[in-house]
């Protein structure tokens, strides 16, 4: 089975701000490519960290707060750095969180969620710049057609991985929800063709109603 990719997904047309770019021009950024955050690159075109909306708004919710931070914040020294930048350098989050081309859709969506980022830089094998890649992007593998899903199930994870009869197995999905009936020839079979099919892309959820001819999980 083939996955999508980080570099299926991504967006290829992504714009970056310098180190010493100024506040102001990278709200203009944001607004003009409308986008929410930026990566902040060397001089080699390398992501160095990210300016988020989040790190923009530090500024002005600092000041409400009269002494410029929350309570909770005020003797942080990096909180109140970030107050008070007026460059990228000092506004970012750093170090940028990186994601590869070759990666699967899960391993991103695993780094996101590990990291509570909304999106990762791509990067080639030089640490340069090549891509942006979202929450958004991520799931774009879910609008794959019922049909396709099928068919890899049929074919790939069925016949090609699991060596089943395609004609003793029924497939249908119906919005990304893949129901299997009929049987297989034995009973570990039902457990890794309900795994397989989780993991093909576009599935949602995979229920069951299989039997099995024989029982190969008591030990005698």
């Amino acid at each position: 089975m083939r996955h999508r990719t980080v570099g299926d997904v991504m967006s290829s047309a992504v714009v970056g701000v310098q180190r010493g770019t100024l506040f102001k021009e990278i709200v203009q950024v944001l607004h003009e490519h409308d986008v929410t955050a930026v990566p902040v690159l060397d001089g080699r075109g390398r992501p160095v960290g990210v300016v988020s909306e989040a790190d923009l708004l530090r500024k002005p919710s600092g000041r409400a707060a009269g002494t410029g931070l929350p309570p909770s914040l005020r003797e942080d020294p990096s909180e109140r750095a970030k107050v008070e930048a007026t460059t990228a350098e000092g506004l970012m989050t750093s170090p940028a969180v990186c994601a590869r081309p070759g990666w699967s859709v899960v391993e991103a969506a695993g780094v996101m969620e590990r990291h509570r980022v909304k999106r990762l830089p791509v990067v080639d094998d030089a640490g340069r710049l090549v891509g942006i890649v979202s929450r958004r992007d991520l799931l774009t593998v879910f609008l794959r057609r019922d049909r396709a899903i099928t068919e890899e199930i049929v074919e790939e994870v069925l016949v090609r991985t699991m060596g089943q009869r395609p004609s003793a197995v029924s497939v249908h999905t119906q919005h990304g929800q893949v129901v299997l009936s009929g049987s297989v020839d034995r009973r570990s079979a039902v457990d890794d063709l309900v795994r397989l099919c989780l993991g093909v892309d576009g599935v949602v959820s995979v229920d069951h109603r299989l039997a099995y001819d024989s029982d190969d999980t008591v030990v005698r």
